[in-house]
């Protein structure tokens, strides 16, 4: 059975909020496309490559008071041409340990399916609070 790419899209980013709450450096790998693009929401710093993006977590989860990021998705349209998708969504950020928040807003990804998984190309983030 194959799985629509909505669903998959939606469980891939569940395994990835679960790697960032859990702190987990290997579950984030397989989740990256090797050249793997984030833009930051507040500065729009560019951090380019998975192997980039680990060691920015990496960072993140050493932090003394460690913020927990969860992205919901809301919107994943995908492409009828080419095997790639567009997750548009909400996300926030949390003090490890609390549910008090220190920032939220929208973002979009870009994913593609390899083989039978689908790993995220671009990300882009806009903060609003």
């Amino acid at each position: 059975m194959t799985t629509s790419p909505n669903l998959a899209i939606r469980m891939r980013r569940a395994d990835f909020n679960r790697a960032l709450a859990e702190a987990d450096l290997n579950a984030i790998g397989p989740l990256l496309a090797p050249q793997a693009m984030l833009v930051t929401g507040s500065d729009s710093a560019v951090i380019s490559g998975r192997k980039a993006q680990l060691q920015a977590w990496k960072r993140e989860f050493a932090a003394a008071e460690r913020t927990i990021y969860t992205r919901t998705p809301e919107h994943i349209v995908a492409s009828p041409v080419e095997p790639v998708a567009m997750e548009h969504g909400r996300w926030q950020g949390v003090t490890a340990g609390s549910d008090r928040p220190l920032a939220s807003g929208t973002y979009s990804a870009k994913w593609r399916q390899v083989g039978a998984d689908w790993v995220i190309e671009a990300e882009i983030y806009l903060t609003l609070a």
